[in-house]
């Protein structure tokens, strides 16, 4: 299960590093596509969670860091009530 980070740029045109404990974000979005606000939050908290399920089944327990990251992706979204957001790239560990 190969931890992925992904890199977004928000509207402001500041950029962030996401992490994904599963590629299955590779999914949901694809490099240079650029989803609203909204429908990049609905993706993430959709793919992360099921990277979060995929943990649990391989571990025994659910992924903090995906659930942290959902939280995080919530958070800054909330700042931006238009605009879109670019998939700028992915990094595989």
């Amino acid at each position: 299960m190969p931890e992925v980070r992904f890199r977004v740029r928000w509207p402001d045109e500041s950029e962030e590093i996401c992490y994904s404990p599963s590629s299955v974000i590779k999914e949901y979005f694809k490099a240079g596509d650029i989803y609203t606000v909204l429908e990049f939050v609905t993706r993430s908290r959709e793919a992360l969670n099921i990277a979060s399920d995929r943990v649990a089944q391989k571990f025994g327990f659910h992924c903090s860091s995906a659930m942290d990251q959902i939280q995080q992706i919530e958070e800054a979204a909330a700042h931006y009530p238009d605009g879109s957001v670019l998939i700028v790239g992915f990094l595989e560990k």
